[in-house]
């Protein structure tokens, strides 16, 4: 009675089936169709010619035919085709690895090698690496790195080991024309075959000034933006088809690693300007203010100064004015010093800082503008804290784009309080905390997160960098910024520097953070 069932819920699944397929493409008829029909030819080019041959081999040695026997040759036929595909690399590499182990380990290193250096965003370092790790594994004696100067139109010596010294070569030079008009690997020895014609000869003796065997054009965008040469093996092996294919993916690898570390030095550099820009723009802000702050004394001493003849034996005038004098001019030095201090450019360097040091000096440049709006700046700073190792320019532009921000912030009367703490992790790492609290307007919860970005501004004037470069000092100083906001009651921003730098769990999660956030192009 149930006869009907099993046909009709095969027609129920083929229509699932289809549907599915269709829907979503699980299947494409090209591709079916393509393939379906390549492999059958195959098969009718291949096992009906060998079928035939198995049928004529047994007439001839055995008279008779044994269709058992044919069937089961057909199938080892067909086993020993499927299974040739699968086992040919595995064989090739335990063989390769057995009978030639040194080629097939500088292989695997430099294949290795070729992935790992994207990653390495310094210049110096990676140029170093790079001719190391080729002379080491291939076993050559010299080798030299030269890479493309825009500017001065010529190619500099990055990097050489053991090789004569030649500091650069024009863009013009025959090498570095011939490699950009080729565009793949020269061999000196293949070259010299060509001596005749005057543009090898040139090329050839330019490589043999070089002691180059081999030269290498690292080539990006089209462009040649830098050679690697390499001397003889110190086995004298010649260079193998395989070694320049090899050299050749290297060279690829090479070209995109240069160039993401050409452009990291070039982010280097643009932070280095954005950061000296409002290093400027701060001084600006300050300029009008600090010399109002060094004529009033200067006035004060001016008319002390014309007082003093008519007043010479009045010992209490003269100590009087001594002592005015004195202070004046010390408070115009300590103005002017800090003033210079903060506006030299300088190298980054750290040093062991006391941060309650660097506040005061930062307090009094801004205290003019403090003055002009009647803001009290309390300090109320921790005592005995611990130095902290920091760039001290750095961490002065740090503090004064908070304390410009701040006075900014705060209305007339108001209070700006600066505090200074020591404190704790719950992993143990021990932190100084600087803290700029106002009672000013406040930010709104909504633009917390955006304060940091680049251009972000709520105010009608300004560039909008101030806080991100502040954010990006505090954080190549291992640090971190919190802030605290209430809308009409003020804002508090806690600057957080570590105390020990080369604390462990510190060291791990700075390169973990690096791991993911490296720059890289593939």
């Amino acid at each position: 009675m149930l006869n009907w069932l099993g046909p009709s819920l095969t027609v129920i699944m083929v229509g699932f089936t289809t549907y599915s397929i269709l829907k979503h493409r699980l299947m494409d008829i090209n591709i079916v169709l393509k393939k379906g029909t390549t492999y059958i030819l195959l098969l009718l080019l291949l096992f009906i010619p060998s079928f035939l041959l198995i049928l004529l081999g047994q007439k001839i040695f055995f008279v008779k035919i044994h269709y058992l026997f044919t069937a089961m040759m057909f199938l080892v036929l067909l086993a020993a085709a499927l299974l040739f595909h699968r086992i040919k690399p595995v064989t090739e590499k335990a063989v390769e690895s057995f009978l030639f182990k040194n080629r097939y380990n500088y292989r695997e290193t430099l294949g290795k090698f070729s992935k790992a250096m994207v990653t390495i965003l310094d210049l110096e370092s990676l140029s170093k690496r790079i001719i190391e790790t080729i002379t080491e594994t291939m076993g050559v004696g010299k080798g030299s790195l030269f890479l493309l100067d825009d500017a001065r139109a010529e190619y500099h010596l990055s990097e050489s080991k053991n090789a004569t010294p030649v500091p650069l070569l024009p863009k013009g030079a025959p090498l570095p024309v011939y490699l950009q008009k080729m565009g793949e690997i020269v061999v000196r020895e293949e070259l010299a075959k060509g001596r005749h014609i005057r543009e090898l000869d040139q090329v050839v003796t330019q490589m043999g000034s070089l002691e180059a065997e081999v030269s290498i054009p690292l080539i990006s965008k089209g462009n040649l933006i830098g050679i690697i040469n390499l001397s003889h093996k110190l086995n004298k092996d010649i260079y193998s088809h395989e070694d320049i294919e090899l050299l050749t993916t290297l060279a690829n690898q090479t070209a995109i690693a240069m160039e993401n570390a050409s452009l990291y030095e070039d982010l280097k550099k643009s932070k280095s300007y954005i950061r000296r820009a409002d290093r400027l723009a701060s001084l600006g802000a300050l300029t009008a203010g600090l010399a109002h702050e060094i004529r009033n004394p200067l006035v004060a001493i001016k008319t002390l100064t014309q007082l003093l003849p008519e007043r010479l034996e009045d010992e209490e005038f003269r100590n009087h004015f001594l002592n005015i004098a004195a202070g004046e001019v010390d408070r115009i030095s300590t103005l002017v010093s800090e003033l210079l201090d903060f506006a030299r450019p300088s190298p980054p360097k750290l040093a062991f800082e006391d941060i309650n040091g660097i506040l005061d000096g930062m307090i009094l440049l801004v205290s003019t503008e403090s003055k002009k709006k009647h803001i009290l700046i309390d300090k109320q700073y921790a005592q005995d804290l611990p130095f902290v190792k920091v760039d001290r320019e750095q961490i002065k532009q740090v503090f004064l784009n908070v304390l410009l921000n701040a006075i900014e912030a705060t209305p007339e009367n108001g209070q700006i309080t600066v505090k200074t703490r020591s404190f704790l992790k719950p992993g143990g790492e021990a932190y100084l905390q600087t803290e700029f609290k106002d009672n000013g307007c406040g930010i709104p919860q909504e633009y917390l997160e955006d304060i940091f970005n680049p251009f972000y501004t709520t105010k009608t004037t300004g560039s909008g960098l101030g806080l991100s470069i502040s954010n990006q000092i505090v954080q190549d100083h291992k640090g971190y910024i919190d802030v605290e906001s209430r809308v009409n009651q003020g804002t508090s921003f806690f600057i957080n520097l570590p105390v020990d730098q080369e604390h462990p769990k510190r060291r791990q999660s700075d390169l973990e953070h690096h791991q993911q956030t490296t720059f890289f192009k593939t």
